[in-house]
């Protein structure tokens, strides 16, 4: 047997401390708060909180304001469908403002 010295009896529980304090460490670090990767709930708006978009369309349902999005986004044009508190609008740039209803109302 080799012999380790008069302080042998210390190693192994400083080796276990040491482990439980990496681990308290790592369990902290992916724990906190505010690092999720998960989106959060969409908040509505007033139509006017979108800075430079404007609406130029209402749709009765977000199904048929997606559907309206994809014509859009189709014809090249950049749209977003945003839940506003007045119900769903349909927002674009201003200078794609007047191609956008065209293509909308045709």
């Amino acid at each position: 047997m080799s012999q380790w010295g008069s302080f042998s009896y210390a190693y192994g529980p400083l080796v276990a401390v040491s482990a439980v304090l990496v681990l308290v460490a790592v369990l902290r670090w992916s724990h906190r708060s505010g690092g999720s990767l998960v989106s959060r709930r969409v908040q509505p708006s007033t139509p006017d909180d979108y800075g430079m978009l404007t609406a130029v369309a209402a749709p009765a349902t977000f199904a048929q304001g997606e559907f309206d999005r994809q014509r859009l986004e189709g014809s090249g044009i950049r749209a977003t469908l945003a839940m506003t508190n007045d119900g769903p609008r349909l927002m674009v740039f201003p200078e794609d403002r007047d191609r956008a209803t065209r293509i909308l109302s045709g």
